[in-house]
């Protein structure tokens, strides 16, 4: 990393090292509003509406439906804080848009998923049945009594409920028993020999 020193002669440490994620500008799609008030960045689609707010040392623009972010102060902080706005405003943006899916699979003799409402309930071979309550924003549908496809705007949100979910019964790595995520690899281990 190249040194940069600053007229106070203080090394900045921004060199060339500047978030590639936050130059890439985000395209708002058809149907998308968004307004900024102050620090407080609101979107609206067609699955509604989510508001996050803005750190302070950053700057959102919007022009001819394109929105970029960028520091205020060319700084290595600023820099860091502007790629991770950069990824939320993408995250929210497409959240209201076309929403996040996340689908999880039951694996094992007698495991079962029911979506009834706001409670997923979950057989998971222990001696009483799991009952767990969706969280405002997230749907769960069961295609099979083995799949869960959990549905809603927030990223962040769709992730949490998956990990809670997968957390009842992680794959265990002798027989691959448990919650796992779709496409996720489970390591396999070979039981003790005698």
């Amino acid at each position: 990393m190249r040194s940069v020193l600053t007229d106070s002669g203080i090394d900045d440490g921004l060199g060339a090292e500047m978030s590639r994620v936050a130059k890439s500008p985000v395209q708002l799609p058809q149907g998308v509003e968004v307004k900024l008030d102050g620090q407080e960045l609101t979107a609206k689609g067609a699955k509604g509406a989510m508001s996050i707010t803005v750190h302070p040392l950053i700057a959102v623009s919007s022009e001819e439906g394109v929105l970029r972010v960028a520091p205020k102060k060319e700084t290595q902080q600023g820099w860091a804080l502007a790629g991770t706005t950069r990824a939320l405003v993408a995250n929210l943006v497409t959240g209201v848009s076309t929403g996040f899916e996340r689908k999880l699979e039951l694996v094992g003799v007698g495991y079962k998923a029911q979506a009834a409402g706001k409670v997923l309930n979950l057989t998971l071979g222990f001696s009483h049945p799991v009952a767990y309550e969706l969280p405002e924003g997230v749907t769960a549908e069961t295609p099979t009594q083995t799949e869960i496809v959990l549905r809603g705007m927030d990223k962040q949100v769709i992730g949490q409920v998956a990990a809670n979910v997968r957390a009842y019964r992680p794959p265990e790595p002798y027989k691959g028993k448990g919650v796992r995520y779709s496409g996720e690899k489970v390591r396999r281990k070979e039981a003790k020999k005698k």
